[in-house]
């Protein structure tokens, strides 16, 4: 029986919008797209969310990527309070959940900078039972470690926890450790198979 109901944050619970965001300082296409590659979609994000490097270091390792638009990367990324935006229905869907006598967690792939500048989206941390940021620990989706580590600290049993993110590889690495997990599109969509697991939802 599901118990324990565990978000990923990014895409479920809040708009990672970096392409949104990149694009509101006006940059031509041609800019646009060496950002992204140099940034967003580049392995070396997962280091941002890893949490292991100072800020700087991370800057760095992003301007490495493509020097010659270090002056953007610096422009974009030295404060990011807009790379997030708030679904207004996190706090109500946490809160319906809780009220049936689920146990609600996050687990994200989180870095720092995006704690410190985002927390006026991050309002529904609060409501929850706890969980896990990976800059905090030091490890990210999907190793399992990560998993292992969030059944440990809350005395959680993966059979009756589901998790769910809107990355294919983080679903799948929940389940290797042993979790139910769901493929979050949009929220009807997650409380459909939610339900499926025979979860009130």
């Amino acid at each position: 029986m599901i118990k324990n109901i565990i978000f990923d944050i990014g895409n479920v619970l809040c708009a990672f919008r970096w392409r949104e965001y990149f694009q509101e300082f006006g940059y031509s296409e041609e800019v646009l797209e060496r950002l992204a590659k140099a940034t967003a979609l580049n392995e070396d994000w997962n280091e941002f969310d890893r949490g292991a490097l100072t800020r700087e270091e991370i800057l760095q390792l992003f301007v490495e990527n493509d020097p010659g638009i270090e002056k953007e990367i610096r422009e974009t990324l030295t404060n990011i309070k807009n790379l997030l935006a708030r679904y207004d229905y996190a706090v109500p869907w946490i809160q319906e959940l809780k009220s049936k006598g689920y146990k609600c967690y996050y687990l994200s792939n989180f870095s720092l900078p995006a704690w410190e500048d985002c927390q006026h989206v991050l309002d529904f941390i609060p409501y929850m039972d706890g969980g896990i940021l990976s800059y905090r620990d030091k490890v990210i989706k999907p190793s399992r470690e990560i998993y292992e580590l969030l059944m440990a600290r809350y005395d959680l049993r993966p059979e009756e926890c589901v998790f769910l993110d809107d990355t294919e590889k983080n679903i799948l690495g929940a389940r290797e450790a042993g979790l139910f997990g769901i493929m979050f599109e949009n929220k009807e969509q997650a409380i459909k198979e939610l339900r499926g697991l025979g979860v009130n939802a």
